[in-house]
């Protein structure tokens, strides 16, 4: 089952990022609602779009980390673990190995993205980046609340303001539900975690 669950949410957040990478430009951005765009984007791997790691080690410290993670499921399976912590994980193990096909994978086989024009599948290592260096595709924008701050507030007085201005993509949400969901429903894990690396 959680093989399945994995194996689903990779290919739901690899059926995004393809989609929106063969089909729309960079910096391309289509208007859903007024608090809800598919907006192109790529970055290094990053939050934010950081990028002061090597990217090959950046790559290499995911996969170690999905390596990890598999083992560490595992672990608790036989341990006879909560399904609620199992799941979790396995959102997780998802998110990270959704991020990490993109690094290692998509400037392999695909052209460079643009803003003027739309990638496409090329023959296998003829795409824009060496393996491991291949950029994460992004593309949730939720520009809940756009307003401007007073202009008697400290430093940002008149600037814009915009809540929430993350871009962001299939598998990160994924982390970051289970994320969440783990701080709200698994304190009993993370207690017993947090004692055991002690």
């Amino acid at each position: 089952m959680l093989t399945s669950l994995v194996v689903l949410l990779l290919v739901i957040d690899q059926i995004i990022k393809i989609s929106v990478k063969t089909g729309m430009c960079l910096h391309e951005s289509v208007r859903v609602t007024d608090w809800f765009y598919i907006s192109f984007i790529e970055n290094n791997g990053m939050a934010y779009g950081m990028s002061f790691i090597p990217k090959p080690l950046l790559t290499s410290f995911r996969f170690v980390a999905c390596i990890f993670l598999v083992w560490y499921i595992r672990k608790q399976l036989l341990s006879g673990a909560r399904m609620v912590w199992l799941v979790m994980l396995s959102l997780v193990l998802a998110g990270a190995a959704g991020n990490l096909i993109d690094c290692m994978v998509y400037g392999l086989i695909f052209s460079g993205s643009s803003p003027y024009s739309v990638s496409f599948l090329v023959p296998f290592g003829t795409g824009y980046a060496p393996f491991l260096e291949g950029r994460v595709v992004d593309m949730f924008y939720f520009p809940i609340i756009v307003t401007q701050y007073p202009d008697w507030f400290p430093m940002w007085g008149g600037q814009p303001f915009i809540f929430f201005s993350p871009i962001f993509n299939f598998a990160d949400a994924c982390i970051s539900v289970s994320v969440v969901a783990i701080l709200l429903f698994c304190r009993r894990e993370l207690a017993v975690l947090n004692n055991g690396l002690r």
